[in-house]
């Protein structure tokens, strides 16, 4: 089978899953912006920003690391076993540090009366890290379709807890006031049913787990765990930073932003426009989730780097296709959160695009992970954290959450470029680099165009920028379809030869 095609399906299947799984979490957010003023839902982005740098720490790169060295087993057994227990064990550790310092932690994140958000998150935490590996194995073993299964279940029962204690649960209160809801539901709980439907969620999704997680006789392989640990330690740089990048802006702000702006309230802003760049995330989601797996399995064979071109090529085009689309009907878009939210919609074209680059990152660093120069990657991931650090201290308190807008598009676009300069100089690919500055100045010339259609009725707005979306495919496909047959000219005249 054609190994693009190949990539295309899995990622096809990855990206349903999150797809469905992202839109009914799109119910969401719609939901708690109309529920929670700006304030509490600042809160929830703060928190939620710590969590996905603790995932991160808290898996350490061994997802990568069981990629790499169960390809060398006929099985990968050995390399699950050894992973899993590690992965347990540092889970159980983390625990306890929380409940040792739960006090101290509650006055840092300034809930000294709502503990329980941070043990719930705690408890979703090691679930999770507990849980990365079988799900890893299961994208090893091609089984996209249960991964994606059981993401969707995952989702819906999130979707369903929120919808109970946030919705149903208040409307039996004031209708039906003689049924005793308040038996299981505290009203004054509030954003606290957010961390309590993701713990729920990620205790299930292990349960589901079990099976695949018994199938294999758990034995702790101490120097495989060494050689594991050594090849990802790096990865767990890169991972830390990278995460870093995307969620220290959402960290930082409460502390760089003056009291007299109101440093939740932007904070707020800032966390629920972002999610509007959800269909890149998803799209690049859908893509990680595929292409690593694939790139380790493709590397031995006689044409893979002309393949490593053309996956990014492509993606690069699609990704850029995905920017037009959600700048272009962007008053569509934007309904999926409280008009409370609407005056931060200016930073969603950065950050499409810092998610964007954030891909093309990703993808170009297959360079390090094959040649087992992980440090490179740690290094280069470091030098992102460096330059997030400084122009949010710099930017943020002039520009408020516009300057972390900047700060996270200038971060991706520099780390992107020396990955791509010192990729070519340790595993040069043959990117067609042209086509893809082409294709990006191509799409930056046409949304700076459309920004001069803004006629006060909104879908004529968007009729009129339809056309400039499929300009943009037209000359892809016309563009691409040219080379195509160029190419096949040069290959018959080069046999004739």
């Amino acid at each position: 089978m054609n190994p693009l095609k190949k990539l295309a399906g899995e990622t096809v299947i990855y990206g349903v899953s999150s797809i469905l799984g992202r839109l009914l979490n799109w119910l969401l957010v719609p939901l708690y912006t109309s529920l929670f003023i700006p304030e509490d839902y600042g809160i929830v982005t703060n928190l939620m920003s710590y969590v996905a740098i603790l995932l991160v720490v808290l898996t350490y790169g061994m997802e990568t690391g069981y990629f790499r060295f169960a390809s060398q087993e006929k099985e990968g057994d050995s390399t699950f076993s050894t992973c899993f227990i590690s992965l347990i064990t540092t889970s159980i550790l983390f625990l306890i540090i929380i409940a040792c310092f739960l006090n101290p932690l509650a006055v840092f994140f300034e809930i000294p009366t709502n503990k329980s958000f941070i043990i719930l998150l705690a408890l979703t935490l090691g679930l999770d890290a507990i849980t990365a590996l079988p799900f890893a194995k299961l994208r090893k073993e091609n089984r996209a379709v249960r991964y994606a299964g059981l993401k969707l279940i995952n989702i819906g029962v999130n979707l369903g807890i929120n919808l109970f204690f946030l919705l149903l649960c208040p409307w039996i209160y004031n209708n039906y006031p003689q049924i005793p809801i308040t038996i299981i539901w505290n009203p004054e709980f509030g954003i606290g049913y957010i961390f309590l439907a993701i713990f729920v969620s990620s205790f299930i999704n292990l349960l589901l787990l079990l099976p695949d997680i018994l199938r294999v006789r758990l034995k702790l392989d101490r120097k495989l765990l060494i050689k594991i640990l050594i090849y990802s330690s790096p990865i767990l740089v890169v991972s830390i930073c990278g995460t870093l990048n995307i969620n220290l802006d959402k960290m930082i702000m409460p502390e760089l932003i003056p009291e007299s702006q109101n440093p939740f309230y932007q904070t707020g802003i800032y966390g629920a426009n972002y999610k509007l760049a959800v269909i890149m995330t998803l799209f690049i989601q859908a893509f990680r989730y595929s292409f690593e797996p694939f790139f380790f399995s493709q590397a031995k064979e006689k044409n893979s780097k002309q393949v490593y071109a053309d996956v990014l090529k492509y993606f690069v085009i699609l990704g850029l296709i995905i920017f037009l689309g959600v700048m272009f009907y962007l008053d569509i878009v934007k309904i999926l959160i409280d008009s409370r939210y609407h005056e931060g919609l200016g930073i969603v074209p950065y950050v499409l695009l810092a998610n964007l680059f954030f891909g093309i990152f990703f993808s170009l660093s297959l360079w390090y992970k094959l040649t087992d120069n992980t440090r490179f990657g740690a290094y280069i991931a470091i030098v992102g954290v460096i330059i997030t650090v400084v122009l949010n201290i710099l930017l943020v308190p002039i520009f408020g959450y516009m300057g972390a807008a900047y700060s996270v598009l200038a971060c991706f676009f520099v780390i992107t470029v020396i990955s791509y300069i010192a990729g070519q100089k340790y595993y040069p690919v043959p990117y067609d680099l042209k086509g893809i500055l082409f294709y990006l100045l191509l799409a930056t010339t046409i949304f700076a165009i459309s920004t001069y259609f803004n006629p006060e009725n909104q879908w004529l707005k968007m009729a009129e920028k339809t056309p400039l979306l499929l300009l943009f495919m037209i000359v892809f496909i016309q563009k691409e379809r040219l080379w195509s047959s160029l190419g096949k000219i040069v290959g018959i005249n080069r046999k004739r030869k």
